[in-house]
């Protein structure tokens, strides 16, 4: 079985919330399973297989330590991640920062037709108008 690509790995909630976990700091896999298991209603083998995956993308790594196994956050990997996502909100940003600015002309102009609209509702005989031509006594 090939390995899966770290991005895809992440797509999932239970792995996502491991690799939080070990991000604080090695983390036996007793504890995972235990914290994991419970938020989620899985069962000890299940998290194991989760914890499988990350390790097989190189998310995270494992050693032994007497009877336990401790698993830990890999630095590199995370970083391979986030210079991906940073590549993505580069590509991305002249976009999204043009469709802003499209929705706030929008948003003006629509203002701007719907304050014209009352300015014609209100004209000389309405109630809005009198209201205003009246003087404070």
């Amino acid at each position: 079985m090939a390995a899966m690509h770290p991005m895809d790995a992440l797509g999932d909630p239970v792995r996502r919330r491991l690799v939080e976990l070990v991000g604080a700091g090695e983390r036996p896999a007793g504890d995972l399973a235990a914290a994991v298991g419970a938020e989620f209603g899985i069962s000890q083998p299940a998290v194991s297989r989760h914890l499988r995956v990350l390790r097989e993308a190189g998310l995270v790594e494992s050693r032994p330590q007497g009877t336990v196994r401790l698993y830990a956050l890999r630095p590199q990997a995370v970083d391979e991640v986030g210079r991906w996502a940073d590549e993505v909100v580069r590509a991305w940003r002249p976009r999204l920062d043009a469709l802003a600015t499209e929705v706030a002309r929008g948003r003006r102009a629509a203002r701007a037709g719907h304050d014209a609209g009352a300015a014609r509702t209100a004209g000389p005989g309405s109630q809005h108008s009198r209201s205003q031509q009246r003087s404070p006594s």
